[in-house]
């Protein structure tokens, strides 16, 4: 009897190449996909170029066919163009939800599909359980590390077929296991960021698509204690690279972003870390994703409202159409727009929607 065969998404990192050792370890056949989501690097910020020879390192240690898609033109379409026309708009986009969600788990899992993979894998800590009713995404055990965070708004019938061997593991394990497999890539740094952005400086990079619209800083009281370089460099809860210098009268204390007052083109700041207009307890998403939408909605849930935020209590407390607001136990700080709240029922990822503010500030501004 053949051996199923996985098409594993090898990025060049050391997650996937363990996903794919413990697969051909498992008895599956394994292929490797990597896939090319950026070409535009003058500067020679994005790593793409090694991270692809890493992969073909990988999948000659492993023995096994690498093959090389790309998918940039996808990407600029449906993730770049987006994450651009959100921070014009004065949002804080997160174009790894997207991308998984339009990339990795649209057009690389069908071309997956097409070079006749029985399953697809990739290096992502979180599991999947498959019902009589269809998959269930789960948190990792190794919730430090767990992913669910940026896979809660791909389609569920996109988890069918689909194998996450890292899920039980945590990064040390991992680690521990491309040692002992002898991959090449084993202490290999985990990438950071986003390969359009690298490690070059954000607001440069930025300012070489969108042209910045400087404007003044305001103290909650209405005073101008400073100059910003454009609404779309900042985001709720800040607080480095103000540059706002001391003040006469005032405390010698940070300041942190509150608000931005798009009308005005103004930013609004205080030294209140905690200031009453960053603490929501309830927060509004639309449209929200749902990955299973229980026949019944526990009195309970979990939620986060950012990555490795340790779950946050909350409970439902209205949906119409495909807005949802949800209350909270406890006061949740930096509610921002074009962030994602992700919402779980104990270890089961429900979906997640775009957070458009907070309900506390929209009663507040009626």
């Amino acid at each position: 009897m053949n051996a199923a065969h996985v098409v594993v998404g090898l990025s060049g990192g050391v997650d996937s190449a363990v996903a794919a050792w413990l697969l051909k370890e498992q008895g599956y056949r394994v292929s490797g996909l990597f896939m090319v989501n950026w070409t535009e690097d003058e500067d020679g910020y994005c790593t793409a170029a090694e991270d692809f020879q890493s992969a073909r390192a990988v999948a000659a240690e492993l023995e096994i066919p690498l093959h090389r898609v790309d998918f940039s033109a996808e990407y600029r379409k449906r993730v770049f163009d987006l994450f651009l026309a959100d921070y014009a708009a004065g949002k804080t986009p997160n174009p790894d939800v997207l991308c998984n969600r339009e990339v990795k788990f649209q057009p690389f899992r069908e071309h997956a599909l097409r070079l006749g993979a029985d399953f697809v894998a990739t290096g992502h800590y979180a599991r999947v359980e498959t019902h009589l009713d269809g998959p269930r995404l789960l948190r990792a055990v190794d919730d430090n590390k767990d992913q669910t965070y940026f896979l809660a708004a791909v389609d569920r019938a996109n988890f069918e077929r689909v194998l996450f061997p890292l899920g039980a593991l945590s990064k040390p394990q991992v680690r521990e296991l491309a040692k002992k497999a002898g991959l090449p890539n084993h202490a290999r740094k985990d990438s950071t960021g986003i390969c359009f952005i690298g490690e070059r400086e954000f607001r440069a990079f930025l300012g070489n698509y969108l042209q910045p619209n400087p404007g003044s800083i305001e103290s909650e009281n209405g005073e101008v204690v400073g100059d910003h370089n454009g609404l779309m460099f900042y985001t709720l809860g800040q607080r480095r690279g103000l540059a706002i210098g001391g003040r006469r009268g005032a405390q010698e204390s940070p300041w942190y972003v509150i608000g931005k007052d798009a009308a005005r083109n103004v930013l609004r700041v205080s030294q209140q870390a905690n200031h009453p207009e960053l603490m929501s307890t309830m927060i509004t998403t639309a449209p929200f994703h749902w990955i299973r939408r229980p026949t019944q909605m526990p009195a309970t849930l979990l939620a986060r409202i950012r990555h490795r935020q340790t779950p946050q209590r909350c409970r439902v407390l209205n949906i119409d159409g495909d807005r949802v607001t949800f209350a909270f136990e406890q006061a949740q700080r930096a509610v921002t727009s074009g962030q994602y709240l992700v919402l779980y029922d104990d270890a089961e990822c429900l979906g997640g929607g775009e957070m458009l503010a907070s309900a506390d500030a929209e009663q507040s501004a009626t």
